[in-house]
This record gives structure tokens, C-alpha cells and sequence, in this order.
């Protein structure tokens, strides 16, 4: 009665999130603790998955499971939801949000740009200059 596993399972309509607890089937927790944890220890791909695949990148968990299934290699993450939430709260209280690419190009964040092709930032938090 205590084991609980699932591949995958209902996600949250806001953040499109896995749900929470057993009684729901949600998925497993990954806090801020186990994120600094394996920040530590330099597992960089793990906590990119986990923070997008496992979570809330809708393309690119239905690319990933695609890409199991047939055999074929994972591609890059996208923008995961919850991005995507934190721009509309930005944009809500009046602050223009935008995100350009290694290319110099606007990156959009609706849902019509994302069913055109996936959207990739590009480069990671850490690649950012505060001076630009």
C-alpha cells in the first residue's frame, strides 16, 4: 500500500505539472533540495530533464516518449509551461517580457508560435549577461 510508481499520468491544466499524491497518481516531488543537490554534483542533464521532460514541457514530453518508443535519439527541451505562466503574471502587472535567441531573434511564448515549431531559448540562465 505504500508503493507508488507511474510513467506517465495527469498533469495540472494551469502549469501542466504532474499532479501530487498517490490518490491523484501524481508524480514524484523534486524540490529545491534535490535541485541544488544535483547542481553539486554537476549532473547537468539529469536536472534538465527533470525540470523539463519529466515536468512540464508539453512538446517535449510527447517528442520524448516518441523517440523511446521508436528507438530514435531525445531531442533538446523546450520552454517549459510554467515559463510561460511566469510571463503572463509579468505580463498581467504590465511588464513587456521578452526573450531573444543566440541568433538575435524574438523568441515569442503563445501557444500558435509553439504549435508551428518547438521553441528553444538556446542558451541557459548561466550563458546570460546582465550588462546587455
Amino acid at each position: 500500500d505504500k508503493v507508488h510508481a507511474r510513467s506517465t499520468g495527469p498533469y495540472s491544466l494551469v502549469t501542466q505539472q504532474p499532479l501530487g499524491g498517490k490518490a491523484q497518481f501524481g508524480g514524484q516531488r523534486f524540490g529545491e533540495m534535490e535541485v541544488w543537490a544535483l547542481e553539486a554534483y554537476g549532473a547537468a542533464h539529469i536536472l534538465q530533464e527533470m525540470l523539463t521532460i519529466k515536468s512540464d514541457d508539453v512538446q517535449g514530453r510527447v517528442k520524448t516518449y516518441e523517440a523511446i518508443v521508436k528507438g530514435e535519439p531525445v531531442e533538446e527541451p523546450g520552454i517549459p509551461a510554467s515559463f510561460r505562466v511566469l510571463v503572463k503574471e509579468l505580463q498581467s502587472l504590465g511588464l513587456s517580457v521578452e526573450a531573444i535567441n543566440s541568433d538575435g531573434e524574438v523568441i515569442r511564448f503563445g501557444k500558435d508560435e509553439e504549435r508551428r515549431r518547438p521553441l528553444q531559448l538556446g542558451m541557459g540562465l548561466l550563458d546570460m549577461d546582465p550588462r546587455r
